[in-house]
């Protein structure tokens, strides 16, 4: 979901693997380079100014550039992907060189050809071969050529208490693992009494339907399929019904979710930070908000991947202008791999960043494997000043599981399902067979509109 991207800019300046060697200079000129060979790109995704910390690294980083690659200009702007401008801008000839995206994004850019295929430029690029394949290929087209590369993810699962934990005699270092094992944690959490809720979800402003989403992937299933080139609604199924009736279930029979409903974020960050919540579904990147709003400390919480066999997974990355030439995807890609895929540097900007009371050893970004991904954990290692261990059941068990991304037309289609979330977690009678029939006929009419 787009608004969790922004959340976790703010927190983690400096964390995300960020730099070294790049490839060969682009060299020679050309129609896009200066009488002198130097070429000039325009990207986005540079932070606010209301981003101080980040800014500040942003234009560091920035400097030191364009010092290692004196024949590369870099024109930064703020702002990510607008899908309301974005056509205008292209047409219009505004549009940036390299710009940012949402993993939701690159389906739709490539089918209608609004992005270069950098395929050939890739292949000599330091760790491409290390990035994980199911983050590349959110941005590979029917075709099969690169078109796209990401830069940060993210993965739901559980964050949660673990004084709550030991209180009801819980393992805080064997968090459940099924929704069997949530329902029951939840019942000895909600059973200390005094205003306790055993798991919390979100059910209003889109993140019902975000949340549900994650629901349903993790119960084997998908809220919308491909078939003979359509897209259809897929979640009235077996799968759409058991998360369903798992969450009336902990909401009315076992009285675990509290009666206060219509939740979104804010409401469970602020109920994790009074210490009267359990466990709710989110990403690692809620713990510092929960720590640096509220006052408490990172020995208090944990993560956990998903339960289930699946989580939602989401991110962002760059794609690149089709109207490019080669000179600019060539200093558009040297770019990219140096300021956000470059593990040589990790350490250095762990350094930076813990000097800023940055949180170091959150397992955030984890976008490659191999070298690539042993260099980052080392240098996450010596400036970890979180407790990484209380992130280890996340990290075990998350690269076990698969890693699903949003659905076409994600907002629209969530909107449609915050009022099933809402249907089951405030009406005792709801109907979930009937709220599923009619929330999959208004979803294949939004899906009747993506190509």
């Amino acid at each position: 979901m787009a608004g969790i991207q922004s959340r976790r800019r703010l927190i983690a300046a400096g964390i995300a693997c960020v730099l070294s060697a790049g490839l060969a200079a682009c060299g020679g000129e050309s129609s896009s380079a200066g009488g002198d060979g130097i070429v000039t790109i325009t990207v986005n995704g540079m932070p606010p100014k209301t981003q101080p910390v980040d800014r500040k690294y942003f234009e560091e980083d920035l400097k030191a550039f364009e010092k290692e690659h004196p024949k590369i200009r870099i024109d930064a702007r703020e702002g990510q992907m607008d899908p309301k401008t974005f056509s205008a801008k292209l047409a219009g000839g505004q549009l940036e060189d390299v710009y940012y995206v949402y993993f939701t994004d690159p389906a739709g850019l490539i089918q209608r050809r609004q992005g270069a295929d950098i395929s050939e430029y890739v292949k000599d690029m330091p760790y491409y071969k290390d990035l994980k394949p199911e983050f590349l290929q959110v941005f590979t087209g029917p075709d099969g050529k690169i078109y796209g590369l990401p830069n940060g993810q993210y993965s739901l699962g559980l964050v949660y208490n673990r004084d709550l934990f030991k209180k009801a005699g819980l393992d805080p270092d064997n968090p459940p693992a099924t929704w069997g094992e949530v329902r029951a944690a939840a019942k000895k959490i909600s059973a200390l009494g005094n205003g306790t809720v055993g798991y919390a979800d979100y059910s209003k402003n889109n993140q019902g339907g975000w949340h549900y989403t994650a629901w349903v992937y993790s119960m084997g299933g998908d809220i919308a399929v491909r078939q003979e080139g359509k897209w259809k609604a897929a979640f009235d199924s077996d799968a759409g019904r058991e998360a369903l009736q798992m969450l009336h279930d902990m909401r009315w029979t076992d009285n675990t979710m509290g009666s206060r409903q219509l939740l979104q974020i804010e409401d469970a960050q602020k109920m994790m930070g009074a210490g009267k919540l359990g466990m709710y579904m989110a990403g690692p990147d809620n713990i510092p908000t929960i720590v640096k709003q509220f006052e408490r400390t990172y020995e208090e919480y944990g993560a956990a991947a998903m339960p289930g066999q699946a989580t939602l997974g989401g991110g962002n990355g760059f794609m690149f202008n089709p109207k490019n030439s080669p000179e600019k995807i060539k200093a558009g890609i040297e770019w990219i791999q140096w300021k956000y895929l470059n593990p040589d540097r990790t350490a250095f900007e762990d350094k930076r960043a813990s000097s800023s009371d940055v949180p170091i050893g959150l397992p955030l970004d984890r976008l490659f494997t191999g070298q690539a991904e042993t260099k980052r954990d080392a240098a996450h290692a010596k400036y970890a000043n979180v407790p990484t261990k209380n992130y280890e059941p996340f990290i075990e068990r998350n690269g076990k599981i698969d890693q699903k991304v949003e659905p076409p037309n994600a907002q629209q289609i969530y909107t449609v399902l915050d009022g099933v979330m809402q249907a089951v977690l405030t009406k005792k009678d709801a109907d979930i067979d009937q709220l599923l029939k009619d929330a999959a006929k208004k979803v294949d009419s939004i899906l009747a509109t993506v190509k």
